[in-house]
């Protein structure tokens, strides 16, 4: 009898001892896993100003949300799609990122299979072809779109006086998704493109494209190159003499990046284009950010960088949606159709095509207390991506 006395005691001693533990701390880390283009040809400009509003937004809104302590990693790809294709399939194998961010276009077509098949909701940062978001339902597009600002270059080219148009792109799928654009409004509208010209991507040559130009004789020229060669174009028009010919170069808003605009020359005074944003965007907000922005990179942020801030926007309003979920199809899901207040403007998730719908500015450039700033004068309100809206 004493001796089943004292086993029950220490049964009951042991049992009060494992219930007076600490519990062991679950650890709440939530990973984002970015293929971002950090070095290469090219894109290093985007890479820069992609990392750089990942930390002001991350410094502005603190690293934790809905109980998950957020941890950035970021890996560099060079924006080559085969980098972007092994990078992914690591952090998400060895490192288990939750949630998966990308930057351009060839990396975010490179990984579109990859993260579906492991339902990983991704942020496209800075990926301007339409077809993008198309290749894989865990995409949801926080950065720009070229056909918008190409279909609003047209309407507003066709009201001021443009007849007729010769465009100039670069040969690849944001380029030629400008082309397009622009031609079906323009025509639609009732002006004239005369003739379209394509260079290749890498190193291209303008010279044959600007005697074409100077015999074509257009009112107008409309271009599209991604930001490092909007000056080297607009250098070269200039000394082929076609600055004084009274042709206009109008085009999207990569034609002047605000984090180069102050070195391409004042060659650029006068350039107009259609972009969703600009550093001199006349909001608190913005001029915040500007400020964060600078403090913290160096330089001004440019339409890019928004893909990131907004980007990260997205992935804490949409876990505070889920509770810290990071369930891709849930994240998805509380994503679509959100709406907020951006440093560009009022902007909003479509719930169909998850693209970004955002204001698209007519901007001028105009040099002001000594730098060159591209001056917003009209706005075309909550712009639809107008080809997928032409597809229905």
């Amino acid at each position: 009898m004493q001796r089943r006395t004292l086993l029950k005691g220490m049964a009951a001693t042991a049992a009060g001892g494992v219930l007076s533990r600490p519990a062991i701390a679950v650890d709440t880390t939530l990973k984002v896993g970015c293929s971002l283009p950090l070095t290469g040809a090219g894109f290093t400009a985007v890479g820069r100003e992609l990392t750089g509003a990942l930390k002001v937004y991350m410094q502005q809104h603190g690293d934790t949300v809905a109980g998950r302590k957020i941890e950035l990693i970021i890996r560099d790809d060079a924006g080559v799609g085969d980098n972007a294709r092994r990078l992914v399939q690591e952090m998400i194998v060895n490192e288990q990122v939750d949630i998966v961010g990308v930057g351009v276009t060839p990396c975010a077509l490179a990984i579109a299979q990859l993260v579906t098949e492991a339902k990983k909701a991704t942020v496209v940062m800075s990926s301007g072809a339409s077809i993008t978001t198309t290749k894989s339902p865990y995409f949801a597009r926080a950065g720009f779109i070229i056909a918008p600002q190409a279909w609003t270059m047209a309407e507003w080219a066709i009201k001021n006086g443009s007849k007729r148009v010769v465009t100039l792109v670069n040969d690849w799928a944001p380029g030629v998704e400008a082309e397009n654009a622009f031609k079906t409004r323009f025509v639609q509208v009732g002006g004239e493109v005369i003739e379209s010209l394509r260079v290749p991507l890498a190193s291209p040559d303008f010279a044959p494209s600007l005697q074409r130009i100077a015999d074509l004789k257009p009112d107008t020229a409309f271009i599209y190159f991604p930001g490092p060669l909007a000056p080297v174009f607009t250098r070269q028009f200039a000394e082929k003499g076609l600055g004084q010919s009274g042709i206009k170069i109008i085009g999207p808003g990569d034609l002047c990046d605000d984090d180069s605009l102050n070195n391409a020359g004042d060659q650029m005074i006068g350039l107009v284009t259609a972009g969703p944003y600009s550093a001199a965007h006349d909001s608190a907000l913005n001029k915040t950010y500007v400020a964060d922005f600078l403090k913290t990179a160096g330089e001004r942020p440019d339409f890019a960088s928004l893909g990131a801030y907004d980007g990260l926007h997205l992935v804490y309003e949409a876990l505070k949606k889920t509770g810290g979920d990071a369930d891709g199809e849930k994240l998805v899901a509380a994503m679509k159709g959100m709406a907020w207040e951006s440093p560009r403007g009022p902007v909003s998730l479509d719930a169909d095509t998850r693209d970004i719908v955002s204001n698209i500015y007519i901007r001028k450039v105009e040099k002001i207390d000594g730098q060159l700033w591209a001056k917003e004068f009209e706005t075309f309100a909550n712009v639809k991506d107008p080809m997928k809206v032409a597809a229905k």
